[in-house]
């Protein structure tokens, strides 16, 4: 197996009216809608794959999970990679992006039914304060903003999570959600859907 690392910024909306049930009952809870459809979006500031560098570089990873609870499986996944990377790097990304290379999301490889596929597309990542946006043209355009906590610059966190990205997740409120890939076709712009953001360091 590879030896990588990378670190960077990530966050998610989710089809779950907030705040999202799966995350504090560590997926056991029924979804808001009885099933579930999300967009996890990794920015890396830094990070190698063996030789390979992965810096500055985006993937994304948009899933729907067709039973009431997360853990009851049988989750389709499919991966967003950024364009701008080389065959080398495409590689490392889907590796990273899917689990086959180890490291945190191979821990939800049991519950994972079906892969739908990979797509090389351009990923523009922001951030701003409380706020994250990712647009991928005609696929994936999503944002979301951290609900304030009694320091209203600060958001509220859960901590000791199971969530791969980071044990300790912000809490927001998705202000747009769009997905229209990998036959998984989403749109809401009610302000009441679940989000989340944080800082990522993986490694293999």
């Amino acid at each position: 197996m590879a030896n990588w690392q990378v670190s960077g910024d990530y966050f998610e909306t989710c089809n779950c009216d907030y705040l999202c049930p799966c995350v504090p009952s560590n997926l056991t809870a029924k979804a808001t809608h009885s099933y579930c459809d999300f967009a996890m979006v990794f920015h890396i500031n830094q990070g190698r794959y063996d030789s390979t560098p992965l810096d500055g570089l985006n993937f994304a990873v948009i899933a729907h999970c067709p039973k009431p609870s997360m853990a009851e499986g049988d989750i389709s996944v499919g991966l967003i990679t950024d364009e701008r990377a080389s065959s080398e790097q495409q590689g490392a990304l889907v590796q990273i992006g899917s689990g086959q290379g180890g490291g945190p999301m191979a821990a939800l490889g049991p519950l994972v039914s079906k892969m739908l596929g990979v797509e090389a597309r351009s990923i523009h990542f922001e951030k701003d304060g409380l706020r994250r946006s990712v647009s991928v043209p005609g696929i994936l355009d999503q944002a979301v903003e951290g609900v304030g906590g009694g320091n209203s610059n600060e958001p509220i966190y859960l901590d000791n999570t199971v969530h791969p990205a980071n044990t300790r997740l912000a809490l927001a409120k998705a202000t747009r959600s769009h997905i229209h890939i990998f036959g998984i076709d989403w749109d809401n712009t009610s302000g009441q859907n679940n989000g989340h953001f944080a800082p990522f360091n993986w490694k293999a």
